[in-house]
Order: C-alpha cells, then structure tokens, then sequence
C-alpha cells in the first residue's frame, strides 16, 4: 500500500492507495482533533474519482479547507456517511445517509449535546448546523461511489467495514492515548468488537479521532483495556 502525507494550509491528508480504492484521512488539527475520511474510487485514466465522505468537518476553516482538497483531486462526493459527526455545513448539495441510532444521536441525544457544548465553547469558529436527515440506512450492505460497504449499527450511531480493502471505520481507536471507557463491562465489550474484526482479517483501522492504525495498533488497545480494567479492579 503506498502512503504519501498532503501538507495543506491548517491540516494536512494521509494518502492511502490500496488499489481499487484510494483512502484520504484529513487530520484536520482542530480543536477538538477529529478526522475525516474519503474513500475514493479512482478514474481509470484521468485525475479524480466518485467518492464518499465518513464524518464532517466542523469547524469552518475546516470545511473550507477540506472543500477546497476535493475539488483539486476532482473527487466527485456522492455521499456523506454521518455517523458520530454530524455538525458542520459541508458539501450541503451532497445526501447523508444515518442509521436510526445514528440520527437519535445527534438531533436528540449525546451527539446534539456535545453540538450544543462546543456552539458555546467556540462561538462562531464552530459551525453548529446539524447536517440534513438525508437517508436511513440499516444493518447490512450498502454500495455508494461503487464501494462495498457493511454498516454494523450500535447503541449510538454505527461502524463502517470496507471489506474491499481490510478496513474498518470506528468512533475512536487511538492505540497510545485514552478513548471513552465507561467502566469494565464496556471495556469488555470494546475488546470482543476488535477481537472480532481481527479474528475476521481486517487490517486497516480509521476513526475519527486519531490517524490509521494497524492490527499491531489494536493488540495494543486491547493490552490497554485489559491493564486498564486489571486497575479498576482495585480501586
């Protein structure tokens, strides 16, 4: 798999080129560190591609930047897979497609506080916009831009498998830093989650939060988690 790394203006983009499919991961060093992923089908001859957006951006400067890459690879977004990040007036000619669990989340639920939380903390540098409802998607297979797709939903939004190319999209991974735990039965169950997806072959790991990481990165989360709850046994 060949990588390159785009510097841009504020963030900068991973490049990944795994053959029929080309990854970009947007680092976009907000503050709030989030990520955002283009799974792009490339042109046989000429520049660009049909592509799908996972998450948005949500600060201005942000989608602005994030506007500006695409149109300069000529990547023709014909989807947006909103899961966990719905704020931000990105690409607003584009569908989005949610889960159920997905558009309680963030209308209703944690996900809309947080929207509300971060309005007020960084004031009009935040785009607040909740993005259209767009389309409901279910449990199952789903093919846009000519990508394969499985959506596995969960309590709050859903997971992405791209099986084309041995990858997974989660909320958060992050093998050197900590992600939300809720206690020992949750770390339980994120453990079974990527046991599951190991033990099923997947290679490529991205999230939201954190640039993408390897199977070597997930033992490493799972050696975390298990010394994290060996700790909280005790305390």
């Amino acid at each position: 798999m060949k990588t390159e790394n785009v510097k841009l203006q504020k963030g900068d983009v991973t490049v990944m080129d795994c053959g029929g499919i080309r990854v970009h991961v947007y680092n976009t060093k907000d503050a709030i560190d989030d990520q955002v992923i283009v799974l792009e089908r490339p042109h046989k001859i000429m520049k660009g591609g049909k592509g799908i957006v996972v998450e948005l951006p949500c600060f201005k400067d942000s989608i602005e930047e994030m506007t500006r890459y695409l149109k300069d690879q000529r990547i023709d977004v014909e989807g947006k897979l909103v899961a966990y990040h719905a704020a931000g007036d990105f690409l607003p000619g584009v569908k989005s497609y949610m889960t159920e669990s997905a558009h309680r989340y963030n209308t209703v639920g944690g996900g809309k506080g947080l929207i509300d939380n971060f309005a007020g903390a960084f004031g009009d540098a935040f785009d607040a916009t909740v993005t259209g409802d767009g389309e409901r998607i279910g449990d199952g297979k789903l093919n846009i831009a000519g990508i394969e797709m499985v959506i596995n939903p969960d309590n709050d939004a859903y997971e992405i498998e791209i099986p084309e190319i041995k990858a997974i999209y989660m909320h958060m991974l992050g093998h050197d830093c900590h992600s939300i735990v809720a206690g020992a039965g949750h770390a339980d169950a994120i453990i079974a989650n990527l046991r599951r997806y190991l033990d099923r072959g997947y290679e490529l790991f991205l999230s939201a939060h954190y640039g993408p990481e390897t199977r070597e990165d997930v033992e490493t989360k799972i050696a975390y988690l298990e010394g994290l709850k060996e700790i909280a046994s005790g305390c």
